[in-house]
C-alpha cells in the first residue's frame, strides 16, 4: 500500500491527505480522470444570505499567473520562526490565496495559478534574508532606530568635546533614561492604553488617511525605539565608565564593579537579540533577555545606592535620606522602570483550559471571558520558561479561544497530551490587528492558522467593515467544523475561502490586490511568513494600496 500524499507548511507543518469515509471530502482523481467542469473547486459565498458553498470553478476563468513557490514544499527540517513572534506567528498553510468571483462578475476573474509543481528545497536562510534585506533597508523600523542613535550619540560626542557639561557630569543618567524608554516601548500594558488612544481619536472619517497610514507604521515598529535606546543605552555607559576610572579618587571599587557587571549583561542581552541568534535560537534569546535584564534591574539598584550614599572623603556608605534619593532622577528613572517590569508578572495566573484538537496539525484552546476584536495573548506551561503568543477567538461574551498549529515542541504537546491549565497574563496585548478599528474599510488576508487574530472582526460589532480573504488546507479536517461554522454565513463578498487541497494554490499577492480593489479597501493586513507577508505588501502598495504586514520585531 502506497503512502499517503505529504505536504509541508511554510512553517514545517507536515499535513498528510488521509483516505476516510467523510461524505465532505473531495477526492483528487488522477488529471486525466477529472471531468473538465470539476477539474477545480472553489469555497466562496454563493449568495448574500447563505452559507459558504463549494461551487465548480467553471465560472472562473483560468489566468497564467503563477503562484509563488515558498508558500509550499519546504524541507521538514526547514528553520522556521518561532511561534512567539507578535502577530508574525501564524502558520501559512500550502498554497496562496484565490480571491473568489460570483457567476455575475466571471468577467473580470482573478488570476489563478496553474496546477502545484514540486519546488527545490529552500535555504536555511531564507527567512532571515527576508527579515534582514528585503523588508527593505529603509524601513520605519530602522529609521526609528536610526533616528534615536544619531540623537544618542550626538549627545554623547557633545559631552565628550565638553560641549555638554550636564551629560558629562551625569552619563549615567543618560544610560538609565535610556534603558526606561527601550522598557517603555516594550510595555504592554503601555502599548495597550497607546494603541486605544490612537483608535480613539484617529478612528474617524475624517481624519485624512495619510495620517492613519503613518501612525500604524510608527506605532507597528516601536521595535526601532527600543533596539536604538539599547545600543545607546550601552554607548553612555561605556563612557560613565571611561569617566569613573579617569576619577577613581572619588569612586570605588565597588561602584566601578556593579556598573561593568550591568554593562557586561547589557551587552549580553544586545547581543542575543541579534536577529541571527534570535531567529535561530529565540529560546536562547528569551531567557537570556528575561533573566539577565532581571539581573541587571537588581544591580542597577545597588549601584543607585552605593553612588548616592558614598561618601569619597571616609570611603564610607552612610545610609541615605530620602531626601538624598528623592533629589536624583536616576533614582526615579529605577522606580519607573522596576514598575514597568513587574507589571505584566502581576496579572500571571494558571487558569483552566479547555483544549480540543480537531486533527493532529492543530488544537484549539478556550478560556472563558470575552475579548475585543484584535487583541492578542500570551499563554505558558511555565512562566519563567517562555510565553507563546497566539491570537484570540471571541465573540465578546463569555469565553474566547486560541487556535495553535503545531509546529514547536509546545504546541504538539497540546495536541498530544493536552494540559488541563496553562499560565497566562490576563492583560491582554494590542498589536497590529488592534489597529484595524482605525479605518474604515479594510481587507484582512489570513493564511492557516493566522485566521485565529482576524475572526473576531466577523464574531463581533466592530467599528471597521472588514472583509477576510482566508487561504488554508483542509478547512474541516484541520481546524474543525467550529472554525468552518465560523467563518459560514455572512453576507456575500464578506468572506471569501480558499482551501488549496480542492483548488491547489493561487498567487496570494494578485489575489489580494484584486479583492482590494473589489472591496474598495482603505488599507490591507495580511498575516503571513516574512516571504509571503512581502509579497502581499509590496504589490499592494505598487497599485497605490496602504498594506501592512508582521515586520522583524514588530
Amino acid at each position: 500500500m502506497s503512502s499517503p500524499l505529504r505536504f509541508s507548511s511554510c512553517r514545517g507543518v507536515a499535513f498528510e491527505i488521509q483516505p476516510h469515509a467523510d461524505p465532505f471530502a473531495v477526492p483528487t482523481p488522477p488529471p486525466n480522470e477529472v471531468p473538465p467542469s470539476l477539474s477545480k473547486r472553489s469555497w466562496f459565498l454563493w449568495s448574500r444570505d447563505s452559507s459558504s458553498r463549494v461551487a465548480p470553478s467553471s465560472f472562473i476563468q483560468r489566468s497564467m499567473s503563477k503562484a509563488s513557490s515558498h508558500y509550499c514544499d519546504l524541507e521538514e527540517d526547514e528553520v522556521v520562526r518561532d511561534e512567539r513572534e507578535d502577530f508574525s506567528l501564524e502558520v501559512l498553510e500550502e498554497g496562496d490565496f484565490k480571491g473568489e468571483e460570483s457567476p455575475k462578475r466571471a468577467a473580470h476573474p482573478p488570476p489563478m495559478a496553474d496546477p502545484p509543481k514540486k519546488n527545490a528545497p529552500r535555504k536555511h536562510d531564507a527567512r532571515l534574508s527576508v527579515i534582514l534585506l528585503d523588508q527593505g533597508l529603509f524601513t520605519v523600523y530602522k529609521r526609528l532606530f536610526v533616528v534615536c542613535l544619531v540623537l544618542n550619540i550626538t549627545g554623547l560626542v557633545l559631552a565628550a568635546l565638553g560641549r555638554f557639561p550636564y551629560a558629562r557630569n551625569r552619563a549615567a543618567l543618560f544610560s538609565i533614561a535610556n534603558i526606561f524608554m527601550l522598557t517603555l516601548c516594550r510595555s504592554e500594558a503601555i502599548l495597550r492604553v497607546v494603541f486605544w488612544l490612537a483608535v480613539k481619536l484617529l478612528g474617524h472619517a475624517w481624519i485624512p488617511l495619510f495620517v492613519k497610514t503613518a501612525t500604524t507604521s510608527i506605532l507597528q515598529s516601536l521595535g526601532g525605539i527600543h533596539s536604538g535606546c539599547g545600543v545607546s543605552s550601552i554607548a553612555w555607559l561605556v563612557y560613565a565608565l571611561v569617566l569613573t576610572l579617569k576619577d577613581r579618587a572619588n569612586s570605588s571599587p565597588e561602584i566601578i564593579g556593579v556598573a561593568s557587571t550591568i554593562l557586561a549583561l547589557i551587552f549580553l542581552s544586545a547581543m542575543a537579540a541579534f536577529p541571527l541568534i534570535r531567529h535561530l535560537h529565540h529560546n536562547v534569546f528569551e531567557r537570556i533577555h528575561r533573566f539577565a535584564g532581571w539581573s541587571a534591574l537588581a544591580l542597577l539598584w545597588a549601584f543607585i545606592f552605593l553612588t548616592i550614599s558614598y561618601d569619597p572623603t571616609t570611603k564610607s556608605y552612610p545610609t541615605p535620606t530620602w531626601s538624598e534619593l528623592s533629589a536624583r532622577q536616576e533614582f526615579w528613572f529605577t522606580i519607573a522602570i522596576t514598575i514597568l517590569i513587574i507589571l505584566p508578572w502581576l496579572t500571571v495566573r494558571r487558569v483552566p483550559v479547555n483544549i480540543t484538537s480537531p486533527s493532529g496539525h492543530a488544537s484549539i484552546i478556550k478560556f472563558r471571558g470575552g475579548v475585543k476584536p484584535g487583541i492578542l495573548g500570551r499563554i505558558s506551561p511555565s512562566p519563567l520558561s517562555e510565553w507563546h503568543a497566539f491570537g484570540i477567538i471571541s465573540r465578546g461574551k463569555d469565553d474566547h479561544m486560541m487556535l495553535a498549529g503545531a509546529v514547536g515542541d509546545f504546541t504538539k504537546s497540546l495536541v498530544a497530551n493536552p494540559p488541563s491549565h496553562l499560565w497566562v497574563r490576563q492583560v491582554h496585548f494590542a498589536g497590529l490587528p488592534y489597529l484595524v478599528n482605525m479605518y474604515d474599510r479594510v481587507l484582512l488576508v489570513a493564511t492557516g492558522s493566522g485566521i485565529c487574530v482576524f475572526l473576531s472582526f466577523l464574531l463581533q460589532p466592530c467599528k471597521a467593515n472588514v472583509c477576510i480573504l482566508w487561504v488554508t488546507k483542509g478547512i474541516e479536517q484541520n481546524f474543525g467544523k467550529e472554525i468552518k461554522e465560523m467563518m459560514s454565513g455572512h453576507p456575500q463578498g464578506k468572506v471569501i475561502i480558499h482551501d488549496t487541497v480542492v483548488s491547489g494554490r493561487p498567487n496570494v499577492a494578485a489575489m489580494s490586490v484584486e479583492a482590494a480593489k473589489g472591496w474598495g479597501a482603505e488599507v490591507v493586513i495580511v498575516t503571513s511568513n516574512p516571504e509571503g507577508s512581502r509579497d502581499v505588501v509590496n504589490a499592494c502598495k505598487a497599485k497605490g494600496i496602504a498594506a501592512f504586514g508582521p515586520i522583524w520585531d514588530s
